[in-house]
């Protein structure tokens, strides 16, 4: 059977770039030439960007949380899956700073990515509740449209438009692209991650990011692999 291959450009937003953003991710912007020549390739059926769409109240906001638990990168919480009402499903949540608040300049993807070559805005982590990285599922898995604070069931979605390959880009390469890269092969699709394209908040674990990828099934190649130059040509 044909490749059919979609593009997933993950949370290229204001607030994840220096100099102003209030998360930044260092040279985020760096990736933007090569991730627009990949916008706007031919060989992609679909073309997907996504960006945290959190409101003021959000759970993962260090802001949010009283002292001394409450500084960002460093603090920890204990998280409830109350999307799914399960209250005593926990997990450990990491506090960031507040970031892509909902109608802010912040929010907005980077003016200079080629966002008319989008088919798709995924607007994620939307629900005060839980912690959403990934584009097709929360912090605790809840995958339908609407859990998690989600406006689209991107696996549904791209199904139905026959996609069979998922190539992942964007920032960042130890949060959000990783969990979406591995919830993008969870949900059955051949799933490949350019390296060259992300950038990490703690580029150190970018070796940890890797183990996992190889332990689920998902491929990072690099800008110079003929797999890649037959989607640029």
């Amino acid at each position: 059977m044909a490749s059919v291959p979609a593009l997933v450009v993950v949370d290229m937003q204001n607030d994840f770039c220096p100099p102003n953003g209030t998360l930044p991710v260092q040279d985020a912007k760096d990736t933007l030439p090569l991730i627009n020549k990949l916008l706007e390739s031919k060989a992609f059926k679909y073309k997907v960007a996504t960006k945290d769409w959190h409101p003021p109240d959000h759970v993962s906001f260090a802001a949010n949380h009283p002292e001394p638990n409450n500084k960002p990168f460093e603090s920890f919480i204990e998280m409830s899956n109350l999307v799914a009402n399960k209250p005593d499903e926990k997990m450990q949540q990491r506090l960031w700073p507040v970031h892509c608040v909902q109608n802010t300049k912040g929010a907005e993807l980077v003016p200079e990515l080629k966002i008319d070559r989008v088919d798709l805005i995924v607007e994620k982590g939307s629900d005060p509740r839980v912690e959403m990285y990934s584009a097709f599922s929360d912090s605790f898995g809840n995958m339908t449209a609407g859990e998690g604070g989600v406006n689209v069931d991107l696996a549904k979605v791209l199904r139905e438009k026959g996609i069979t390959h998922v190539y992942c880009v964007g920032i960042a390469g130890d949060y959000c692209l990783n969990y979406t890269a591995l919830d993008s092969a969870k949900a059955g699709f051949k799933t490949i991650v350019i390296e060259e394209a992300q950038r990490s908040v703690d580029p150190s674990t970018w070796l940890n990011v890797l183990k996992g990828f190889k332990s689920n099934q998902v491929e990072v190649v690099s800008e110079d692999s003929d797999q890649v130059q037959q989607l640029l040509a």
